[in-house]
C-alpha cells in the first residue's frame, strides 16, 4: 500500500499536478476568503475600530507581547530539534534561535514562507557549512514539527468543542467530532510507525531520518506549546465573551491559521481575517478587529522589524570582518595580488 501511494505521488510530481492543484486551492481559498471578509466588514465604523484600540488596556498588551515572545522563543526549539536531528551539532543555539526567529517571522510577512524562510536559513547555515540539502533538510523538520503540533491542536480541541470548528466549516458538530478524532487516530498511527524502527523518507542525498517515537513526541510537545503561547496572545486581546473560553478560540486560531497559511498569503492577510470573524462571530466586530489589528501588530511587524534589523546588523559585521581581514593579509603579504589575498570568514558574528 505504501508502495502504490509513493509511486502515485512520483507520477502526479512528473506532472506537476500537486503544484497546479495546490495553485488552484490557494486561488480559492483567497477568492472565498475575500468575498466573505468583503461581506463582514461591510457597515464597520472604522472610528469605533480605533477607539477600541485605545480603549485596550496596556496590560493587555503587555500579556500579549509577552506570549508572543514565549511563542517565538518556542520556535526556536524548531530549529534546535532539526538541526540536531541531520547531525549537524557543530551549529550553535544561539544560531538556530537567530535562524528561526528570522527565517519564520520575515517568511509570515513575505509569503511564501516555505521560499523565503529557506533563504534566510540558507544564509545563516552556510556559515557553518551547511548546504541547500541540509537546509532543506532542516525545513522539512522544522515543518513536520509545525503540522504535528497543529494536528494535536485541532484533534484534541475539536473533540473537546466540535462546536468551534463548525462556526468556521459549517458542518455538523458530530461530524467535526468524527474528524478530528480521525485526525488523532492517525497522529497517534504516525508515532507508533516510527516508534517501531527507524523510518526515512526521500531518495539518495535527500534522504531524511525520520525522529523516532520519544522524539517524536517531543516535537508534538513543542508544536502545542507554541500555538499554546500564540493562542494566548489573541485570547488576551479579543473582547471578553462569557460562553467563548480558551479552548473555543484556541480552536478557531488555530483553524484559521492553517487557512491562512494555505492560501499563502503574506500573514494570511485576509483568509485569516475571515475565518476570525466568521469563527467568532459571537464577538462584537469592531472590538474583534481591534484585537486581531492588535495582533498583528506585536505577532507580525514587530517581529518583522527587528528581523530585519538584526540581519542588517549582521551582514555589516561580516563584511567589517572580512574587509579586516582582506587588508590584514595585504599588510603581511605585499607582494600578492588582492585576489589571492582576498580572505573571508563566513562563521556566525553571534548576532
Amino acid at each position: 500500500m505504501l508502495e502504490a501511494i509513493r509511486g502515485a505521488t512520483s507520477v502526479l510530481r512528473q506532472k506537476q499536478v500537486l503544484h497546479k492543484l495546490g495553485v488552484i486551492i490557494s486561488i480559492a481559498v483567497i477568492v472565498i476568503a475575500c468575498r466573505v471578509l468583503y461581506h463582514m466588514l461591510r457597515g464597520i465604523d472604522i472610528s469605533e475600530v480605533l477607539e477600541a484600540i485605545k480603549s485596550t488596556e496596556p496590560y493587555q498588551i503587555a500579556l500579549a507581547a509577552l506570549f508572543v515572545a514565549a511563542g517565538y522563543f518556542t520556535l526556536t526549539f524548531y530549529d534546535l530539534f532539526a538541526v540536531r536531528a541531520i547531525g549537524q551539532s557543530q551549529v550553535p543555539y544561539r544560531v538556530n534561535a537567530l535562524a528561526a526567529f528570522t527565517s519564520y517571522s520575515i517568511g509570515h510577512n513575505v509569503g511564501a514562507s516555505v521560499f523565503t524562510g529557506g533563504a534566510v536559513r540558507y544564509r545563516i547555515y552556510s556559515a557553518y557549512g551547511l548546504n541547500a540539502i541540509d537546509v532543506a533538510k532542516i525545513c522539512f523538520l522544522a515543518g513536520l514539527t509545525f503540522w504535528l503540533g497543529n494536528a494535536a491542536v485541532l484533534g484534541l480541541g475539536i473533540t473537546y468543542h466540535p462546536e468551534a470548528a463548525a462556526s468556521i466549516d459549517q458542518l455538523p458538530p458530530w461530524l467535526n467530532r468524527v474528524v478530528a478524532i480521525a485526525i488523532l487516530l492517525t497522529l497517534f498511527g504516525y508515532v507508533a510507525w516510527v516508534w517501531t524502527k527507524p523510518r526515512m523518507v526521500g531518495r539518495g542525498p535527500w534522504t531524511v531520518m525520520l525522529p523516532g517515537g520519544p522524539l517524536t513526541l517531543l516535537q508534538i510537545a513543542i508544536g502545542i506549546i507554541d500555538l499554546g503561547f500564540c493562542a494566548l496572545a489573541m485570547y488576551v486581546l479579543v473582547p471578553d465573551e462569557p460562553n467563548l473560553g480558551f479552548v473555543v478560540v484556541a480552536v478557531i486560531f488555530v483553524a484559521a491559521t492553517l487557512l491562512g497559511f494555505a492560501s499563502h498569503s503574506p500573514g494570511g492577510l485576509g483568509v485569516f481575517d475571515a475565518a476570525m470573524l466568521v469563527g467568532l462571530w459571537q464577538m462584537d466586530r469592531e472590538e474583534l478587529l481591534a484585537g486581531m489589528l492588535l495582533f498583528r501588530m506585536l505577532y507580525y511587524l514587530a517581529p518583522f522589524v527587528i528581523s530585519v534589523i538584526l540581519l542588517t546588523f549582521r551582514e555589516i559585521i561580516i563584511s567589517a570582518r572580512s574587509k579586516r581581514l582582506r587588508q590584514a593579509a595585504l599588510h603581511f603579504e605585499p607582494g600578492r595580488a588582492p585576489e589571492a589575498a582576498y580572505v573571508t570568514d563566513r562563521r556566525d558574528p553571534g548576532v
